[in-house]
């Protein structure tokens, strides 16, 4: 393993690691991470993720709209074990009709998702953290880059992270979209017809089958496998 300088960094999450704290006083980290990754990179703050995405290594083959009107603007750029792209936010409340997430709350509601959890099941929207990643085509695809439904991500927004998981697909040419619990998480307004942000948003797929949860959702796991790759993010680029 790397040597790497200590890192200070602030981990909002579901979990409740609260702003400051270091990594070897949450058994989580320490558990995932193992005890030498833990005391490499004891403490860690969210700008120390940031600077290594402030260049882009463009994969996809032209950029995305944020929106239907939107001018295309946006790349998915490429890192040793992540793939990563910065937009905006809009809301999927799609899946498991609830009380915040049905056809009155979201003029845009479908029934279902492009993952089902491990009962069959469209996803709960309302209270699974996941991202929405564009249909493959021409521009990327997902698939042949090495993901699949299931894969962990972190959502980055206004100094705070969150984790969760690839749960939806969306149209081909537009990028930006995360579930209702997501926005939640992250502080964003979550209302699905006039809720998200315009801009501001970092999202980071980690990458390797050992990034993908077993059941999708067990948020618990996701937080747990993204908490060590991104340790393994940040020491190996």
């Amino acid at each position: 393993m790397k040597n790497i300088r200590t890192l200070t960094m602030s981990l909002v999450l579901a979990t409740g690691v609260g702003l400051g704290c270091a990594a070897s006083e949450d058994p989580s980290l320490t558990d995932a991470a193992g005890s030498a990754g833990a005391r490499a990179a004891s403490t860690f703050h969210v700008n120390d993720l940031l600077a290594k995405l402030q260049g882009c290594r463009a994969v996809s083959h032209g950029k995305y709209k944020t929106d239907d009107e939107a001018n295309p603007s946006v790349d998915i750029c490429g890192l040793d074990g992540a793939f990563f792209w910065k937009a905006d936010m809009d809301i999927d409340c799609d899946g498991k009709r609830t009380a915040v997430c049905n056809e009155d709350t979201d003029d845009a509601y479908q029934d279902q998702t492009s993952a089902e959890d491990s009962q069959g099941r469209p996803l709960d929207a309302s209270k699974l953290p996941y991202v929405v990643i564009p249909l493959p085509s021409n521009r990327f695809d997902y698939q042949g880059q090495g993901l699949q439904l299931g894969q962990v991500v972190g959502v980055v927004f206004n100094g705070k992270i969150a984790f969760g998981v690839f749960g939806d697909e969306g149209p081909d040419d537009i990028i930006g979209e995360a579930s209702f619990a997501m926005a939640r998480e992250l502080g964003i307004p979550s209302d699905p017809n006039q809720g998200g942000v315009d801009s501001g948003v970092t999202y980071v797929v980690f990458t390797g089958d050992d990034a993908v949860v077993s059941r999708i959702e067990d948020h618990a796991e996701a937080e747990r496998i993204g908490k060590r790759k991104l340790l393994e993010l940040l020491q190996n680029n």
